[in-house]
């Protein structure tokens, strides 16, 4: 259960006698914030914003982030994005239902069935190289509850390779565009499709590409209308973002 599930559920509970007030408010102690120390686990997250709080692992230790998954894997489903393996050797020793996504780079945790919404999210990459950061976007994508799938290496330097995936990127409802280089793939599909679209720089590419700096200008300059573009690298923002326009289908 989320956390308007778990609140509705409490309410339910004292309304018909089942708990009575000093349980209820026992059990809410630790709602709005769940203090580890070192982490406050934001327990409103997904009432206020829709999705729950997702653990960035860089700058963490391996300990801090078993921890974590120990205390928020006991309420709702868990991700981690930026997770080395030592740090998922850890977390899967503590909690051994943990999935670990090597090129991701991601840990999760499915406590609760995910219920998917309709539609399809389509992550584009230019390139092989940018792999690690689509399926960042995909797992965040399945974890949040939007189907994605990864129409992979149709870059423009050999651009029938794009025509030739069009129909199945055009099924999409949005359509996530990762490119490093010049990261002209995101004008190139927004000429093409009428669909959303979220660009994401990779910092792939030569020494003039500025680990990603120059798909990133190209991307914010692109002559394509509407392409929203996200930080570089940033696989899992742009997968919010995408989520966010999907879950507008699922609620009209």
């Amino acid at each position: 259960m989320d956390a308007q599930d778990i609140l509705k559920q409490l309410l339910i509970d004292i309304q018909n006698g089942r708990m009575n007030v000093e349980q209820g408010m026992e059990q809410l102690r630790d709602f709005p914030v769940m203090d580890l120390g070192h982490t406050k686990i934001d327990r409103h997250r997904s009432l206020r914003n829709g999705f729950p709080e997702v653990i960035y692992g860089e700058g963490k230790t391996p300990e801090q982030i078993g921890e974590i998954f120990e205390r928020m894997g006991t309420l709702a489903n868990v991700l981690a994005t930026r997770v080395s393996p030592e740090m998922a050797a850890h977390v899967q020793s503590l909690c051994p239902d943990v999935l670990y996504h090597p090129l991701a780079r991601t840990l999760s945790l499915t406590r609760n069935a995910i219920v998917y919404g309709p539609g399809e999210i389509a992550i584009v990459t230019a390139g092989t190289s940018d792999l690690p950061v689509a399926e960042e976007a995909r797992v965040t994508c399945e974890m949040l509850g939007s189907r994605a799938t990864i129409v992979s290496d149709v870059g423009v330097a050999g651009i029938h390779r794009l025509f030739d995936r069009l129909s199945v990127i055009r099924q999409a409802q949005v359509i996530i565009v990762v490119a490093g280089m010049e990261g002209a793939l995101a004008s190139v599909v927004g000429g093409l499709v009428s669909q959303p679209i979220v660009a994401v720089p990779t910092s792939v590419g030569y020494g003039a590409s500025l680990s990603g700096f120059t798909a990133l200008m190209c991307m914010l300059t692109s002559c394509a209308s509407g392409v929203t573009v996200v930080n570089i690298d940033n696989g899992f923002g742009a997968a919010c973002a995408a989520c966010k326009i999907t879950n507008l289908f699922r609620d009209s």
